[in-house]
């Protein structure tokens, strides 16, 4: 303490002889002239400095070869680096994300499809709009709350489930309403769909419904399989009641060939669905896929109350083109088979399916549906394959709009899709539709969708009919 007081008592006296000898200076206005006093300031200055530099390391204990380490004291290189900092794990976490897909849809129509349908009115509006939270509240327990404010309901359940992860046997359990193990198109994400909406066969997927089920993967991840079991039907709000109605679905689904890096892929799968729905019938129902936003709900009274069934679609906007109406069966199995290719910028994918209703008259009926569709990328990109979930992921454009000149990735793409709703005692109707699209994808968050879907619908009251669809698409999602 005696050496820093006589170093500030030394300092402030060298302040003032220098303030001292510049009052000095500029009272004579005469330039200072060198002398031996000179070179005594700067030995002493130099001596200060040395002193100072020695008490400075004493003082705080980390240079003094003699004191070694103060106790208590912690060194910077004792600290936790940032990154680790970073990597420590706090729970819970929690990610915002979501999306908007702004559609519109020109219709027209032959004579015949006029007097059928009437005329189908032009649609421009919001199809989906979704926010959700996703993350984890522990290393082994995640979770998902995503809610849709352009849907029936406003706003409506869509993936509310928690997973429980590591589970021995079965992998990972997941409890909540979620889209069921059931069809490749029907497990791929709607941000990631290479056309506008999923193929006419989505009408008979059991889809999201209230259960519990598990998932998991072999160790090398060419094979997945999933089971679930569930509450049916699940309305809008997630909510499903009763004594009767339930159901299963599972999945399974191999690679026979993958080379990640030329993205040369065969995958095929296989689907069951066995359901015993609540009310005891069940109704089979599907635009001419477009769905269209949702404008107004019209309530079917033969579909079971709170059911999805229960709504007819678009009042005044888009009817369903075929439709079974309410049927009466005590069950129904559902059979799926699936298949995928891909070889560099080309891919494809299709699926066969069939409804087996056991209705209460006594009889069987066979309801079929398939598609098969397939695409190219213009521009060179890849759709890559999600080895975890068994589909087809999202496409990063090579050269993305705004970087360095870059126009994003453009795709052609075309789809065939057939549905048969015909059967005992059940007239729904059959439909071919022929799908041509483009997509437009500025980056891997937004892009542009347009589709040409021509249908060709079977005979009924007024006989077969041809309609066209235009359907456009904006898509930004986070």
């Amino acid at each position: 303490m005696f050496n820093r007081a006589a170093v500030l008592f030394a300092l402030s006296l060298l302040a003032f002889s220098a303030g001292g000898v510049a009052s000095a200076q500029e009272a004579t206005n005469e330039p200072l002239q060198p002398s031996s006093g000179n070179d005594d300031l700067s030995n002493r200055l130099n001596q200060l400095q040395a002193e100072i530099d020695s008490l400075r390391g004493t003082d705080q204990g980390v240079t003094n070869p003699t004191r070694g380490i103060e106790p208590g004291f912690r060194r910077s290189t004792d600290m936790p680096r940032v990154e680790d900092i970073r990597a420590t794990p706090t729970f819970p976490r929690v990610r915002l994300t979501g999306f908007f897909q702004l559609d519109a849809g020109f219709f027209s129509q032959d004579t015949t499809n006029t007097k059928t349908f009437g005329n189908i009115q032009d649609v421009v509006g919001f199809r989906r709009t979704r926010l959700a939270a996703v993350g984890d509240v522990s290393e082994s327990i995640g979770y998902m709350l995503e809610m849709d404010f352009s849907f029936p309901g406003r706003p409506s359940f869509m993936d509310v489930w928690s997973d429980i992860r590591q589970v021995p046997l079965l992998g990972t359990v997941r409890v909540g309403q979620w889209r069921m193990p059931f069809g490749m198109d029907e497990l791929t994400s709607v941000r990631e769909l290479q056309f506008i909406e999923r193929f006419l066969g989505f009408a008979q997927a059991p889809f999201r419904q209230v259960g519990i089920g598990f998932h998991n993967k072999n160790e090398e991840q060419t094979m997945t399989w999933d089971v679930a079991g569930f509450k049916f039907p699940t309305d809008f709000f997630g909510d499903a009641q009763g004594d009767r109605g339930y159901g299963m679905s599972g999945r399974l689904t191999g690679l026979l060939f993958y080379n990640e890096e030329a993205n040369q892929i065969l995958h095929v799968g296989g689907d069951y669905s066995f359901i015993s729905p609540a009310g005891k019938s069940i109704r089979f129902a599907n635009q001419a896929e477009f769905g269209g936003p949702f404008i107004v709900q019209q309530p079917n009274a033969n579909a079971p109350a709170g059911s999805p069934q229960s709504l007819a679609g678009n009042l005044g906007s888009l009817p369903f083109i075929i439709d079974t109406g309410a049927v009466p069966v005590s069950n129904y199995q559902l059979f799926n088979v699936e298949g995928g290719a891909a070889a560099g910028s080309w891919y494809m994918q299709t699926e066969a399916r069939y409804a087996v209703l056991n209705q209460l008259s006594g009889k069987n009926s066979i309801l079929p549906t398939y598609y098969a569709e397939t695409g190219y990328f213009l521009t060179g990109e890849v759709r890559p394959y999600n080895k975890l979930a068994g589909v087809f992921s999202r496409v990063k454009p090579i050269r993305k709009w705004g970087e360095d000149g870059g126009l994003g990735a453009l795709e052609a793409a075309f789809r065939y899709s057939y549905a048969d709703f015909n059967g005992f005692g059940i007239a729904g109707n059959r439909l071919n539709d022929f799908t041509w699209g483009l997509n437009w994808y500025l980056n891997q968050y937004m892009k542009f969708q347009f589709n040409y879907i021509h249908s060709i619908l079977g005979g009924n009251v007024h006989g077969p009919s041809d309609f066209d669809t235009y359907a456009m698409r904006a898509q930004l999602d986070f």
